[in-house]
């Protein structure tokens, strides 16, 4: 029990120097205490993914509810979809989840919609998977009493837009950037939030892309991977974090996405 003070200062001290490396410039005295307070709560640990500094405000993923859930025992989680608030053929989902703190727990119900009017274009075509993953954010959320929302119950007004966009422009040689500015940033952001290894990242959409370079991506191209990349991160990390140690590269030939 003498060790349990140690781990979590240990934690805490941890969280806070990973927290002033990622966001130094945009990170408030206010920031830290909430980051303070989290971890002390909930053992939040920024290192594996539990939580992420958007916008100015704390968000706690899906990897940090599931892992809190697992500390704590959680009993069980039931999720089933809700037929009468979804239609597959528009793509529009809700899921109820009920998470079991305990064997004779009554339950903490959530519900998760997802439709493509409230998802990123990156992860259009898996809006069922989003729906089931944000009602199962909620009732996490409700049993262990966590304020802030997840970062996946997160709409995107702002998604649509970026895809039509895309589709006016037609395929043609990234010239070296990957498919262009906007696109490169979105996949450097997508590897932050899903705490990916960027040099395995390239080599996969390489390998992907069917080219030699990443370099000779069309901007077509880099977004198909965007998009499957981000399915892979959302339905199952541990798969994908396997297919990418596949592209482990020989010593010496080590590159990052810059």
């Amino acid at each position: 029990m003498k060790n349990a003070p140690n781990r979590a200062q240990s934690l805490e001290r941890g969280n806070h120097r990973l927290a002033k490396k990622r966001w130094d410039s945009s990170l408030t005295h206010w920031h830290l205490l909430a980051l303070r307070q989290l971890t002390r709560s909930f053992e939040f640990s920024l290192l594996l993914g539990d939580l992420q500094l958007l916008n100015g405000n704390w968000y706690v993923t899906h990897t940090g509810l599931i892992r809190l859930a697992r500390r704590n025992r959680c009993a069980g989680i039931h999720v089933r979809a809700v037929p009468e608030f979804s239609d597959a053929a528009a793509q529009r989902w809700a899921f109820e989840a009920t998470v079991y703190k305990t064997r004779s727990c009554r339950g903490f119900v959530g519900f998760g919609d997802a439709d493509p009017s409230n998802v990123s274009d990156l992860v259009h075509g898996a809006e069922m998977r989003v729906a089931e993953t944000r009602a199962v954010n909620r009732a996490l959320r409700k049993a262990y009493g966590i304020g802030i929302c997840s970062l996946e119950e997160i709409g995107s007004s702002v998604g649509s837009q970026t895809l039509q966009e895309a589709k006016k422009i037609p395929p043609q040689p990234s010239n070296g950037n990957y498919g262009g500015p906007k696109v490169r940033d979105r996949l450097c952001q997508l590897i932050r939030q899903h705490q990916l290894d960027a040099t395995l990242v390239k080599s996969y959409a390489t390998d992907f892309c069917g080219v030699k370079s990443l370099r000779e991506a069309t901007r077509e191209q880099v977004e198909n991977f965007l998009a499957q990349l981000t399915r892979s991160a959302e339905s199952d990390r541990d798969a994908l974090l396997c297919q990418l140690n596949s592209y482990l590269p020989k010593e010496g030939q080590k590159e990052g996405i810059a």
